[in-house]
Protein backbone atom coordinates (compact mmCIF):
# COMPACT_ATOMS: atom_id res chain seq x y z
CA UNK A 1 0.00 0.00 0.00
CA UNK A 2 1.54 3.40 -0.95
CA UNK A 3 2.12 5.46 2.02
CA UNK A 4 -0.28 8.16 1.20
CA UNK A 5 -3.05 5.28 1.50
CA UNK A 6 -1.18 3.97 4.61
CA UNK A 7 -1.26 6.99 6.96
CA UNK A 8 -4.15 8.69 5.87
CA UNK A 9 -5.92 9.59 8.91
CA UNK A 10 -8.72 7.59 9.89
CA UNK A 11 -10.45 9.93 12.07
CA UNK A 12 -11.10 13.77 12.87
CA UNK A 13 -8.80 13.39 16.35
CA UNK A 14 -5.92 11.88 14.11
CA UNK A 15 -5.89 14.85 11.56
CA UNK A 16 -2.10 16.44 11.77
CA UNK A 17 -3.12 18.93 9.36
CA UNK A 18 -5.98 21.34 9.89
CA UNK A 19 -6.14 20.23 13.25
CA UNK A 20 -8.45 23.06 14.35
CA UNK A 21 -11.00 22.09 11.12
CA UNK A 22 -11.47 18.71 12.30
CA UNK A 23 -12.09 19.55 15.72
CA UNK A 24 -14.80 22.05 14.61
CA UNK A 25 -16.24 19.44 12.33
CA UNK A 26 -16.42 17.05 15.14
CA UNK A 27 -18.53 19.47 17.43
CA UNK A 28 -20.93 19.39 14.34
CA UNK A 29 -21.45 15.93 13.89
CA UNK A 30 -21.69 15.18 18.09
CA UNK A 31 -24.72 18.48 18.01
CA UNK A 32 -26.83 15.69 15.32
CA UNK A 33 -27.12 19.25 13.14
CA UNK A 34 -24.75 18.69 10.18
CA UNK A 35 -25.41 21.44 7.49
CA UNK A 36 -24.54 20.99 3.71
CA UNK A 37 -20.83 21.78 3.73
CA UNK A 38 -18.35 23.00 0.88
CA UNK A 39 -14.93 22.11 1.17
CA UNK A 40 -12.83 24.10 -0.78
CA UNK A 41 -9.06 24.22 -1.65
CA UNK A 42 -5.97 23.42 -3.92
CA UNK A 43 -5.61 19.81 -4.61
CA UNK A 44 -3.44 17.69 -2.20
CA UNK A 45 -4.40 20.47 0.62
CA UNK A 46 -6.41 17.05 2.20
CA UNK A 47 -10.34 18.09 1.72
CA UNK A 48 -11.06 14.10 0.97
CA UNK A 49 -9.05 13.17 4.35
CA UNK A 50 -11.56 15.15 5.81
CA UNK A 51 -14.52 14.32 4.23
CA UNK A 52 -13.54 10.40 5.13
CA UNK A 53 -12.75 11.47 8.45
CA UNK A 54 -15.82 13.08 8.77
CA UNK A 55 -18.30 10.28 7.36
CA UNK A 56 -16.33 7.92 9.61
CA UNK A 57 -17.13 10.04 12.46
CA UNK A 58 -21.27 9.97 11.63
CA UNK A 59 -21.61 6.75 10.48
CA UNK A 60 -18.44 4.54 12.35
CA UNK A 61 -16.38 2.06 10.62
CA UNK A 62 -19.26 1.29 8.25
CA UNK A 63 -18.21 4.21 6.07
CA UNK A 64 -15.04 2.36 5.28
CA UNK A 65 -16.80 -0.51 3.79
CA UNK A 66 -17.59 0.78 0.09
CA UNK A 67 -18.30 -0.81 -3.02
CA UNK A 68 -17.27 0.45 -6.83
CA UNK A 69 -19.94 0.15 -9.09
CA UNK A 70 -20.23 1.67 -12.85
CA UNK A 71 -23.65 2.28 -12.83
CA UNK A 72 -25.85 2.75 -15.81
CA UNK A 73 -28.91 4.79 -15.87
CA UNK A 74 -31.79 5.13 -18.84
CA UNK A 75 -32.76 9.48 -18.41
CA UNK A 76 -35.61 10.91 -20.19
CA UNK A 77 -34.99 14.18 -21.76
CA UNK A 78 -37.83 15.35 -23.75
CA UNK A 79 -38.28 13.53 -26.51
CA UNK A 80 -35.61 11.24 -26.36
CA UNK A 81 -33.89 8.81 -23.81
CA UNK A 82 -30.05 9.08 -23.07
CA UNK A 83 -28.19 6.58 -21.49
CA UNK A 84 -25.92 8.03 -18.60
CA UNK A 85 -23.18 6.35 -17.15
CA UNK A 86 -21.37 6.85 -13.95
CA UNK A 87 -18.63 5.28 -11.61
CA UNK A 88 -20.06 5.41 -8.23
CA UNK A 89 -18.55 4.70 -4.29
CA UNK A 90 -20.92 3.60 -1.75
CA UNK A 91 -21.81 2.34 1.56
CA UNK A 92 -24.89 1.87 3.42
CA UNK A 93 -24.88 5.57 4.58
CA UNK A 94 -23.14 7.59 2.35
CA UNK A 95 -22.82 7.78 -1.84
CA UNK A 96 -19.63 9.34 -3.54
CA UNK A 97 -19.67 10.34 -7.05
CA UNK A 98 -18.40 12.90 -9.85
CA UNK A 99 -21.20 13.98 -11.84
CA UNK A 100 -18.97 16.20 -13.88
CA UNK A 101 -17.97 12.93 -15.08
CA UNK A 102 -20.65 13.02 -17.68
CA UNK A 103 -19.62 16.25 -19.48
CA UNK A 104 -22.40 18.42 -20.65
CA UNK A 105 -25.14 15.79 -19.98
CA UNK A 106 -24.23 16.37 -16.04
CA UNK A 107 -27.59 18.17 -15.29
CA UNK A 108 -29.47 15.15 -16.32
CA UNK A 109 -27.22 13.37 -13.35
CA UNK A 110 -28.00 15.89 -11.00
CA UNK A 111 -31.75 16.18 -11.54
CA UNK A 112 -32.71 12.60 -11.80
CA UNK A 113 -30.05 10.02 -10.65
CA UNK A 114 -28.71 12.51 -7.51
CA UNK A 115 -32.79 13.12 -6.90
CA UNK A 116 -33.50 9.35 -6.92
CA UNK A 117 -30.61 9.16 -4.55
CA UNK A 118 -31.55 11.60 -2.42
CA UNK A 119 -34.91 10.47 -1.65
CA UNK A 120 -33.95 6.82 -0.22
CA UNK A 121 -33.51 7.58 3.10
CA UNK A 122 -31.61 5.08 4.99
CA UNK A 123 -32.83 3.31 8.41
CA UNK A 124 -30.36 3.14 11.06
CA UNK A 125 -30.23 0.70 14.00
CA UNK A 126 -32.41 1.96 16.44
CA UNK A 127 -35.12 1.63 13.45
CA UNK A 128 -35.27 5.90 12.87
CA UNK A 129 -35.03 6.97 10.17
CA UNK A 130 -31.21 8.54 9.15
CA UNK A 131 -30.09 10.46 6.35
CA UNK A 132 -27.81 10.11 3.71
CA UNK A 133 -24.90 11.81 2.71
CA UNK A 134 -23.75 12.23 -1.21
CA UNK A 135 -20.03 13.37 -1.80
CA UNK A 136 -20.17 15.14 -4.61
CA UNK A 137 -16.51 15.48 -6.20
CA UNK A 138 -15.34 18.66 -8.48
CA UNK A 139 -18.37 20.52 -8.37
CA UNK A 140 -16.90 23.59 -9.66
CA UNK A 141 -16.69 22.17 -13.39
CA UNK A 142 -20.80 21.32 -12.98
CA UNK A 143 -22.52 23.59 -15.96
CA UNK A 144 -24.18 26.40 -15.03
CA UNK A 145 -27.70 24.25 -15.22
CA UNK A 146 -26.57 21.25 -13.32
CA UNK A 147 -25.60 23.51 -10.63
CA UNK A 148 -29.10 25.38 -10.55
CA UNK A 149 -30.43 21.50 -10.39
CA UNK A 150 -28.42 20.70 -7.44
CA UNK A 151 -29.85 23.93 -5.67
CA UNK A 152 -33.33 22.45 -6.07
CA UNK A 153 -32.07 18.68 -4.74
CA UNK A 154 -30.79 20.99 -1.84
CA UNK A 155 -33.85 22.40 -0.67
CA UNK A 156 -36.25 19.82 -1.19
CA UNK A 157 -34.82 16.39 0.19
CA UNK A 158 -32.41 18.87 3.10
CA UNK A 159 -34.77 16.61 5.71
CA UNK A 160 -33.32 13.60 4.97
CA UNK A 161 -30.42 14.10 2.77
CA UNK A 162 -27.19 16.05 3.39
CA UNK A 163 -24.80 17.05 0.53
CA UNK A 164 -20.78 17.54 1.55
CA UNK A 165 -19.52 19.20 -2.06
CA UNK A 166 -15.67 19.17 -3.12
CA UNK A 167 -13.86 21.40 -5.57
CA UNK A 168 -10.84 23.07 -5.89
CA UNK A 169 -11.98 26.76 -6.45
CA UNK A 170 -15.48 28.17 -4.92
CA UNK A 171 -15.32 31.29 -7.43
CA UNK A 172 -16.84 28.99 -9.95
CA UNK A 173 -19.57 27.44 -7.69
CA UNK A 174 -22.66 29.47 -8.20
CA UNK A 175 -23.66 31.81 -5.21
CA UNK A 176 -27.18 30.03 -4.70
CA UNK A 177 -25.59 27.10 -3.65
CA UNK A 178 -22.18 28.68 -1.76
CA UNK A 179 -25.05 30.22 0.30
CA UNK A 180 -27.01 26.84 1.22
CA UNK A 181 -23.79 25.33 2.28
CA UNK A 182 -21.28 25.56 5.43
CA UNK A 183 -18.06 26.48 3.54
CA UNK A 184 -15.00 25.14 4.51
CA UNK A 185 -11.39 26.11 3.17
CA UNK A 186 -9.21 24.03 2.71
CA UNK A 187 -6.17 25.98 2.98
CA UNK A 188 -2.61 24.68 1.29
CA UNK A 189 -0.37 23.00 3.99
CA UNK A 190 3.06 25.06 5.22
CA UNK A 191 6.38 23.63 4.44
CA UNK A 192 7.01 23.44 7.96
CA UNK A 193 3.29 20.76 8.14
CA UNK A 194 4.57 18.89 5.53
CA UNK A 195 7.85 18.29 7.38
CA UNK A 196 6.44 17.15 10.27
CA UNK A 197 4.35 14.86 8.23
CA UNK A 198 7.27 13.44 6.56
CA UNK A 199 9.09 12.90 9.74
CA UNK A 200 5.99 11.57 11.24
CA UNK A 201 6.02 8.73 8.48
CA UNK A 202 10.02 8.42 8.47
CA UNK A 203 9.74 7.56 12.28
CA UNK A 204 6.48 4.84 11.79
CA UNK A 205 8.84 3.39 8.76
CA UNK A 206 11.41 3.45 10.98
CA UNK A 207 13.67 5.32 8.37
CA UNK A 208 16.23 8.07 9.35
CA UNK A 209 15.15 11.28 7.15
CA UNK A 210 17.22 14.06 7.36
CA UNK A 211 16.09 17.35 8.02
CA UNK A 212 17.59 18.95 4.98
CA UNK A 213 15.82 16.15 2.33
CA UNK A 214 12.76 16.40 4.30
CA UNK A 215 13.07 20.39 3.51
CA UNK A 216 13.77 20.00 -0.02
CA UNK A 217 11.12 17.25 -0.65
CA UNK A 218 8.45 20.04 1.24
CA UNK A 219 9.91 23.10 -0.84
CA UNK A 220 9.38 21.14 -4.53
CA UNK A 221 6.33 19.59 -3.51
CA UNK A 222 4.68 23.02 -3.99
CA UNK A 223 2.22 23.20 -0.85
CA UNK A 224 1.12 19.68 -1.93
CA UNK A 225 1.18 17.50 0.91
CA UNK A 226 -0.13 14.35 -1.33
CA UNK A 227 2.53 14.97 -3.58
CA UNK A 228 5.16 15.36 -1.23
CA UNK A 229 4.42 11.73 0.64
CA UNK A 230 4.62 10.22 -3.32
CA UNK A 231 8.17 11.61 -3.92
CA UNK A 232 9.17 10.55 -0.64
CA UNK A 233 8.46 7.39 -1.24
CA UNK A 234 10.10 7.59 -4.37
CA UNK A 235 13.42 8.70 -2.76
CA UNK A 236 13.11 5.50 -0.34
CA UNK A 237 12.85 3.22 -3.06
CA UNK A 238 15.59 4.90 -5.21
CA UNK A 239 18.28 4.92 -2.23
CA UNK A 240 18.23 4.43 1.26
CA UNK A 241 20.11 5.27 3.71
CA UNK A 242 19.04 8.99 2.59
CA UNK A 243 21.27 11.34 1.79
CA UNK A 244 21.45 15.54 2.25
CA UNK A 245 21.99 15.93 -1.39
CA UNK A 246 20.00 13.00 -2.72
CA UNK A 247 18.05 13.65 -6.14
CA UNK A 248 14.34 14.50 -5.75
CA UNK A 249 13.00 12.97 -8.79
CA UNK A 250 10.10 14.95 -10.72
CA UNK A 251 6.88 13.21 -11.83
CA UNK A 252 6.71 11.44 -15.39
CA UNK A 253 4.06 13.66 -16.19
CA UNK A 254 6.29 16.72 -15.68
CA UNK A 255 9.40 15.43 -17.92
CA UNK A 256 6.67 14.71 -20.65
CA UNK A 257 5.97 18.10 -20.31
CA UNK A 258 9.07 19.53 -20.06
CA UNK A 259 10.04 17.54 -23.38
CA UNK A 260 6.83 18.93 -25.35
CA UNK A 261 7.78 22.44 -24.55
CA UNK A 262 11.73 21.83 -25.86
CA UNK A 263 9.96 20.32 -28.96
CA UNK A 264 7.92 23.40 -29.02
CA UNK A 265 10.77 25.41 -28.47
CA UNK A 266 13.01 23.54 -31.16
CA UNK A 267 10.73 23.68 -34.26
CA UNK A 268 7.35 25.88 -34.84
CA UNK A 269 5.72 23.55 -38.06
CA UNK A 270 2.33 22.16 -38.69
CA UNK A 271 4.24 18.91 -38.76
CA UNK A 272 5.79 19.63 -35.41
CA UNK A 273 2.71 20.68 -33.77
CA UNK A 274 0.89 17.48 -35.20
CA UNK A 275 3.41 15.46 -32.64
CA UNK A 276 2.82 17.85 -30.12
CA UNK A 277 -0.75 16.89 -30.23
CA UNK A 278 0.16 13.27 -29.94
CA UNK A 279 1.58 13.99 -26.66
CA UNK A 280 -0.98 16.18 -25.07
CA UNK A 281 -3.50 13.61 -26.00
CA UNK A 282 -1.43 10.84 -23.96
CA UNK A 283 -1.28 13.25 -20.86
CA UNK A 284 -5.08 13.35 -21.15
CA UNK A 285 -5.53 9.68 -21.43
CA UNK A 286 -3.35 9.34 -18.26
CA UNK A 287 -5.70 11.49 -16.48
CA UNK A 288 -3.59 14.27 -15.78
CA UNK A 289 -6.18 17.44 -15.79
CA UNK A 290 -6.07 19.92 -18.96
CA UNK A 291 -5.43 22.88 -16.75
CA UNK A 292 -2.62 21.44 -14.72
CA UNK A 293 -1.04 20.63 -18.55
CA UNK A 294 -1.65 24.14 -19.66
CA UNK A 295 -0.14 25.42 -16.39
CA UNK A 296 3.02 23.38 -16.56
CA UNK A 297 4.06 23.87 -20.14
CA UNK A 298 3.79 27.53 -19.58
CA UNK A 299 5.78 27.10 -16.79
CA UNK A 300 8.20 25.40 -18.78
CA UNK A 301 8.05 27.72 -21.83
CA UNK A 302 8.68 30.51 -19.54
CA UNK A 303 11.61 29.02 -18.47
CA UNK A 304 13.24 29.33 -22.58
CA UNK A 305 11.80 32.63 -23.04
CA UNK A 306 13.38 36.03 -23.47
CA UNK A 307 11.56 38.52 -21.14
CA UNK A 308 10.20 40.90 -24.03
CA UNK A 309 7.88 37.75 -25.00
CA UNK A 310 6.89 36.60 -21.41
CA UNK A 311 4.00 39.03 -21.43
CA UNK A 312 2.66 37.96 -24.50
CA UNK A 313 2.77 34.14 -24.02
CA UNK A 314 1.01 34.52 -20.84
CA UNK A 315 -1.90 36.51 -22.26
CA UNK A 316 -2.36 33.89 -24.55
CA UNK A 317 -1.92 31.47 -22.19
CA UNK A 318 -5.37 32.82 -19.87
CA UNK A 319 -6.94 33.48 -22.83
CA UNK A 320 -7.18 29.78 -23.85
CA UNK A 321 -7.52 28.37 -20.56
CA UNK A 322 -10.53 30.66 -20.26
CA UNK A 323 -11.67 29.74 -23.26
CA UNK A 324 -11.15 25.74 -22.53
CA UNK A 325 -13.43 26.76 -19.28
CA UNK A 326 -16.17 27.34 -21.45
CA UNK A 327 -15.81 24.59 -23.98
CA UNK A 328 -15.64 20.89 -24.06
CA UNK A 329 -13.10 19.70 -25.39
CA UNK A 330 -9.67 20.47 -24.08
CA UNK A 331 -7.41 19.20 -26.07
CA UNK A 332 -8.55 21.63 -29.26
CA UNK A 333 -7.52 24.45 -26.44
CA UNK A 334 -4.14 23.58 -25.44
CA UNK A 335 -3.37 22.70 -28.88
CA UNK A 336 -4.89 26.32 -29.85
CA UNK A 337 -2.18 27.79 -27.37
CA UNK A 338 0.77 25.53 -28.55
CA UNK A 339 -0.48 27.03 -32.13
CA UNK A 340 -0.32 30.70 -31.11
CA UNK A 341 3.04 30.28 -29.06
CA UNK A 342 4.42 28.86 -32.29
CA UNK A 343 3.63 31.88 -34.85
CA UNK A 344 3.97 34.77 -31.88
CA UNK A 345 7.48 32.68 -31.00
CA UNK A 346 8.18 32.60 -34.55
CA UNK A 347 8.05 35.61 -35.83
CA UNK A 348 9.90 37.09 -32.93
CA UNK A 349 12.80 34.80 -34.18
CA UNK A 350 12.29 35.95 -37.55
CA UNK A 351 12.54 39.87 -36.37
CA UNK A 352 15.05 39.66 -33.84
CA UNK A 353 17.46 37.18 -36.40
CA UNK A 354 16.03 37.76 -39.57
Amino acid sequence: MLWVDKYRPKTLDHAMVHSDIAQNLKKLVTEHDCPHLLFYGPSGAGKKTLIMALLRQMFGPGAEKVKVENRAWKVDAGSRSIDLELTTLSSANHIEMTPSDAGFQDRYIVQEIIKEMAKNRPIDTKGKKGFKVLVLNDVDKLSREAQHSLRRTMEKYSAYCRLVLCCNSSSRVTEAIRSRCLNVRINAPSEEQIVEVLQFIGKKEGLQLPSSLAARIAEKSNRNLRRAILSFETCRVQQYPFTDKQTIPPMDWEEYISEIASDIMKEQSPKRLFQVRGKLYELLTNCIPPEIILKRLLYELLRKLDAELKHEVCHWAAYYEHRMRLGQKAIFHIEAFVAKFMSVYKSFLITTFG
